[in-house]
């Protein structure tokens, strides 16, 4: 495995919901976010002065009337959602998730951490802050299943829409020196009740944040555009994978859940007694059923907006190398101004692109270099690596 460190770039990396940094010559180091740490410490402070409520048979009672059941701060989900380069290229940005609130921290090249945003509601991902005056772009979730594109000040002020629209707008990439934002883009599909069924293919699109305007970069109907990245020369890169359309619930499946609805809420009314039975008695309603057995782990990975499943390629794994967590038909491609899109490596589930054209990119499993004539060295082996972002060592 290469250092990067020694050639001036380094890289950060999210796995599990913990960053990961490197720089130097040294391997990556898990990041503990002081911030974080504060939440979950001020939360066991309020557990601590309520505590008497969980105690005495009365508290018994109050769970089963109202559902309430005291939070286990050491249980609290404590999350970084996503990551981006600061700008000036040496730090990082990213988004916290702090048991449903959204926290965004900045990470500056001594290791401090500065919060920027506490507390919001809004849910943020996609941050970049590599754009002019530190200003950062990033993604906005709704509560109606879109996504827009919206940019705040370095200090996580004045948030401003940019994007508007039944469609998931996502990852944005400065571009231009701060003049044009690009993205992907897919429109949402609904039924007649207005809930969402599916996606349509991810496409990208490039906003002009003097004039307004968006335009079509890149699309293709059997395919999804991800992640875009810009080059200082125009150059466009992304990941290319394949698109699979939701279908809504067919006539035959209607049918059905139609004929085994009695079934199931027999089912479901014994469930509900043999709970009770098995808590005031000690003893289930049925004793059936034989020893118990551990149900296998089913990873599962949300990127982008989309769940994924770990699917290993037998293909993909050359001698030593660590099999990928998603197939070959995820591709890297980088497409110039006037050329055709080119493939330059596959498994590929994030990437990043270095101000001299270099690019660092993850399988789910490793951590690889690509120089810009395609030199490829693999650079860190860790399980569930869900991004990698480039930065300035």
């Amino acid at each position: 495995m290469v250092p990067y460190g020694r050639m001036g770039r380094g890289f950060a990396y999210l796995a599990g919901g913990r960053l990961h940094l490197t720089r130097g010559d040294a391997p990556p180091q898990a990041v503990e976010s002081p911030f974080a740490e504060s939440v979950r410490q001020r939360h066991a402070e309020i557990q601590k002065r309520h505590d008497w409520k969980a105690e005495g048979r009365g508290a018994q009672w109050s769970g089963l009337l109202w559902g309430a059941k005291p939070a286990d701060a050491a249980l609290m989900r404590i999350a970084i959602l996503s990551v981006g380069r600061a700008a000036g290229g040496a730090g990082v940005v990213y988004a916290v998730d702090t048991g449903g609130l959204t926290g965004v921290c900045a990470l500056d090249p001594d290791g401090s951490e500065r919060r920027l945003l506490h507390g919001n509601e809004r849910r943020l991902q996609h941050l970049s802050a590599a754009g002019p005056d530190g200003r950062i772009a990033c993604s906005l979730l709704h509560k109606d299943g879109s996504a827009s594109i919206a940019v705040m000040t370095a200090d996580a002020t004045d948030l401003t829409e940019i994007t508007e629209g039944d469609s998931q707008d996502q990852a944005p990439c400065w571009a231009d020196g701060g003049k044009r934002i690009v993205y992907q883009s897919a429109g949402v599909g609904r039924d007649g009740h207005g809930r969402p069924l599916g996606l349509e293919p991810f496409a990208l699109q490039e906003l002009g944040l003097e004039q307004g305007e968006v335009r079509a970069v890149a699309s293709d109907a059997a395919r999804d555009l991800l992640g875009p990245k810009v080059g200082e020369d125009g150059t466009l890169y992304y990941i290319r994978r394949p698109y699979k359309r939701l279908h809504g619930a067919s006539f035959w499946r209607s049918m059905l859940d139609f004929v085994l609805f009695p079934a199931r809420l027999l089912f479901a009314l014994f469930q509900y007694l043999n709970f009770f039975t098995t808590r005031y008695t000690g003893r289930p309603l049925t004793t059936a059923g034989g020893p118990q057995r551990k149900g296998a782990e089913m990873r599962q990975m949300m990127i982008w907006g989309n769940l994924i499943d770990a699917e290993r390629d037998a293909a993909a794994a050359d001698g030593d190398e660590p099999p990928a967590v998603v197939p070959r038909s995820w591709e890297l491609v980088r497409q110039s101004r006037e050329g055709q899109p080119e493939v330059l490596a596959r498994s590929v589930l994030s990437f990043d692109l270095y101000p001299d054209g270099h690019l660092v990119y993850s399988t789910g499993n490793a951590i690889y270099t690509l120089s810009p004539d395609l030199r490829r060295e693999r650079a860190w082996q860790a399980p569930r690596i869900e991004q990698v972002v480039a930065i300035l060592a």
